[in-house]
């Protein structure tokens, strides 16, 4: 076990704590289970960090269970894809991956055992009628027609689903516990289904399929899973995953324990709706960077540090809550800070000639790649007379306030010399087009010897060494806080989630920059390469965040 002291502290932790204390359990075993009917998203990040954390803090293991049991809405992709996002989170499951499918030999058998007990029952009511008789939450169930009919017959019927002799909806195995519970989960719940589908592990050897209620339970028994630890929606259901397992020959006994699910603002947690975002074009794809998913996240230049620190922070609790977003981005502005290179981008470029430098000069200037960590190095920038810089670093009044680029006035550029701007072109709208100045040779990497002191210092590219580049702007998807609370959310997306900027300037040494790593973009933000460019050898970097929170300003 780690270090006790360096371990977060939780009810989850405790009642391990308690049960190893008291000999109830030797070993830890738990497992993450999705369904494989989307891409996984930051929600989905704090439950995969909690049930592999736990493993790995206790020596014990964490199983990747895929609960396959609705193959309609499923595919391989997004198995893969699963995959891919736990294991960039830096967790590695026990053993290989499950699926429930590989169990659905043995919950048929459960099935049997369940009708031979007298406790479940093919019922032939309707969709329709089922509903009827359920019953809502003020008003009791009432008994299916179909709840008495005989062992023998209900085997010989649910045979029949197996066999494929009932179409779809026709009738359904369900387990017969009180129809009169105040839990709606209880009231005897399908546990079976006819589905003539394709399946992506098993094929076509089934054409009935084992609700996930029921599945959910049995494969964190045949697992020998010790905590099975999920989201408090499913609170109420605990009711029949312990009754499912209380009533059938399982080889251990599994318990489940919820907590409070991640709630993020201005995003959305529904599969269903991310979903829609994706089939409507509202954003890219599921990976988009304006997405929650940790495809997103991972393409938008978040590290997998940064989110296990953020689901670290939030804690686990059984109160429900909202993060802000201002936490997440706290998390990767503060991993960038301390691990993120720096380079020199102009976004908005005009040209600044240097008028007393030599025409035909050019230098390879030493920069640093972080101001206070050396273990980064340096890298070398060209330099010449004719330089990039960002159109709002010039002005030609300005207040004291201003610290950049005016005429008459002094700036240091970055990693350079000290120069004074004198005049500037405009086009014919009044746009400034080129700035004009000196500068002081003697102030490479010092201030000048007169005594004065430059009052601010921009970021610059070399003109004719520059790379042409093209820059997202990411921003909230949404324009309000819980967009999930709106009748229709597509009125809140933020149409400004997105700017692209082309005929960006950056250094030659982004032209070795591998996708998703990160840097900051001189007093720009921090940026990645995006992980999806389709034109070889173009360069399209990705906004992770701002240098500072300037979203809560602005909404103000």
């Amino acid at each position: 076990m780690s270090d006790a002291e360096n371990r977060p502290t939780n009810f989850i932790r405790n009642i391990i704590d308690a049960d190893l204390d008291s000999g109830k359990h030797t070993s830890v075993q738990t497992r993450f289970p999705p369904e494989p009917n989307g891409f996984l998203h930051i929600g989905h990040a704090k439950a995969i960090c909690l049930s592999f954390g736990i493993a790995q803090d206790y020596n014990g293991k964490c199983n990747l269970r895929f609960d396959d049991t609705n193959p309609e809405k499923e595919d391989i992709d997004y198995v893969h894809a699963i995959q891919k996002d736990v294991q960039w989170l830096g967790f590695e499951w026990a053993g290989e991956v499950r699926y429930s499918s590989n169990y659905f030999d043995q919950l048929h058998g459960f099935a049997v055992e369940l009708i031979e007990k007298g406790l479940a029952y093919v019922c032939l009511l309707n969709a329709e009628e089922t509903r009827e008789y359920r019953g809502t939450l003020n008003k009791p169930g009432k008994n299916s027609p179909y709840r008495d009919t005989s062992i023998e017959e209900n085997l010989a019927l649910f045979a029949k689903m197996k066999n494929g002799e009932f179409e779809e909806g026709v009738c359904a195995l369900r387990a017969k516990i009180d129809m009169s519970s105040s839990f709606m989960c209880m009231r005897d719940p399908i546990i079976y289904r006819v589905r003539f589908v394709h399946h992506h592990q098993t094929g076509d050897k089934w054409c009935i399929y084992p609700m996930y209620d029921f599945t959910h339970c049995l494969s964190d028994a045949i697992e020998g899973i010790t905590h099975s630890i999920c989201t408090l929606e499913f609170q109420d259901n605990r009711r029949l995953y312990d009754w499912v397992i209380e009533n059938v020959s399982v080889p251990s006994t599994p318990h489940q324990y919820e907590f409070s699910r991640l709630n993020l603002e201005y995003t959305l947690m529904s599969k269903r709706k991310l979903n829609t975002l994706v089939e409507e074009n509202l954003v890219d794809s599921w990976d988009d960077p304006r997405m929650p998913t940790i495809a997103g996240f991972r393409r938008r230049g978040y590290t997998p540090a940064s989110i296990r620190e953020f689901t670290k922070r939030i804690g686990v609790t059984k109160m429900e809550n909202t993060i802000e977003m201002s936490v997440l981005e706290a998390c990767i502005r503060e991993d960038l800070n301390d691990n993120a290179p720096r380079a020199m981008a102009v976004l908005d470029p005009i040209k600044l000639v240097i008028e007393n430098y030599p025409e035909d000069k050019q230098e390879d200037l030493v920069v640093k790649n972080h101001p206070s960590d050396e273990a980064h190095g340096t890298r070398t920038v060209p330099f010449s007379k004719e330089l990039y810089i960002e159109a709002e670093d010039f002005r030609e009044e300005a207040n004291k306030k201003y610290k950049r680029l005016v005429i008459d006035k002094a700036v240091r550029l970055r990693g350079a010399y000290v120069v004074t701007a004198t005049r500037c072109d405009k086009d014919e709208q009044g746009n400034v087009t080129t700035v004009y100045c000196t500068y002081n040779e003697d102030t490479l990497g010092k201030n000048p010897t007169d005594g004065t002191k430059p009052k601010g210092v921009i970021h610059w590219v070399d003109a004719d060494k520059s790379l042409d580049a093209t820059v997202r702007l990411y921003d909230r998807l949404f324009t309000v806080p819980n967009p999930a609370a709106e009748d229709d959310f597509h009125k809140v997306i933020n149409p400004e989630s997105l700017v692209e900027i082309t005929g960006v300037k950056v250094e030659p040494s982004l032209a070795d920059a591998k996708a998703e790593s990160a840097y900051q973009f001189e007093r720009q933000g921090y940026f990645c390469l995006d992980n999806d460019i389709k034109e070889p050898g173009a360069l399209i970097f990705n906004r992770t965040v701002g240098l500072r929170d300037t979203w809560a300003k602005v909404s103000k």
